[in-house]
Formats: structure tokens, C-alpha cells, sequence
């Protein structure tokens, strides 16, 4: 039985120690997903930091009228001394419409999504209208 307990606190120590030098494999905060490109590269160029555009799903919008999907720090190492990259955010934008139409792909208007897309267009429509009048 003892040597259960050794064995048992020495796989402890080892996945603490691989989780101190490797990292616990937890990723950053999402910052900007659910922001325009155009609003999320502005915050993180004011944070400081620089915006590359991962990935894209989608042609139907422009860049600064796409979505992020995800961002996350980028994860790779440069230099010498193999430090982290710390300016640089990655950002996965979906550049489909905010509503599927008969021409272009986008979010069902059944989708949670879609209907939060329709609930503004309308909400942006009647304010657009009051103000008018």
C-alpha cells in the first residue's frame, strides 16, 4: 500500500511540474468575438496590439462588417530566446450575412442569432422612422 501512495504522489508532482513548464493548456479570454472586425482591430490596436485576421468564413461582407467568431492570443514563440508573441491577437471573423437570404448564406432567421439580427434591423428601422418623422 505504501507503495501505491509513492507512486500516486509522484504522478501528482509530475503533471504539476509538465503544468508549470508546458502551461496548463488553458486559453486566454475571447475578448472580441461577437464585435465587428472593424470595432475589435481598433480595440486591440488601442490596447496596443496587432490584429491578424486567422481565418474567414464567408465573402458576402466586407472586413470591418464581419464578425468575430473566436480570437485568442497568438500562440507561437520568436527570437533567440524563444519568447511568447504578446502583440499579436488572432481573430476568426464569419463574413456571411446576419440573415440568410434567397442570394446569400448567413444565420437562419430561426437561430438565436438570427433572430437577435432581425430584432435589431427592426429596432434600427423604427428608430430610423421616428426619428425621420
Amino acid at each position: 500500500m505504501k507503495k501505491f501512495g509513492v507512486y500516486a504522489i509522484s504522478a501528482v508532482g509530475a503533471a504539476a511540474v509538465s503544468m508549470a513548464f508546458f502551461g496548463s493548456g488553458v486559453a486566454a479570454a475571447d475578448d472580441y468575438s461577437g464585435q465587428t472586425y472593424g470595432d475589435a482591430s481598433k480595440a486591440i490596436s488601442d490596447a496596443g496590439k496587432k490584429a491578424v485576421i486567422a481565418s474567414r468564413t464567408g465573402d458576402t461582407l466586407a472586413d470591418d462588417e464581419c464578425i468575430v467568431s473566436h480570437s485568442q492570443s497568438a500562440p507561437w514563440i520568436k527570437g533567440d530566446d524563444f519568447s511568447p508573441v504578446t502583440d499579436t491577437v488572432l481573430v476568426y471573423l464569419n463574413c456571411n450575412a446576419t440573415v440568410a437570404t434567397a442570394k446569400d448564406p448567413g444565420n437562419s432567421a430561426a437561430s438565436p442569432e438570427g433572430r437577435a439580427a432581425i430584432q435589431k434591423a427592426q429596432e434600427d428601422a423604427a428608430k430610423a422612422a421616428s426619428g425621420s418623422s
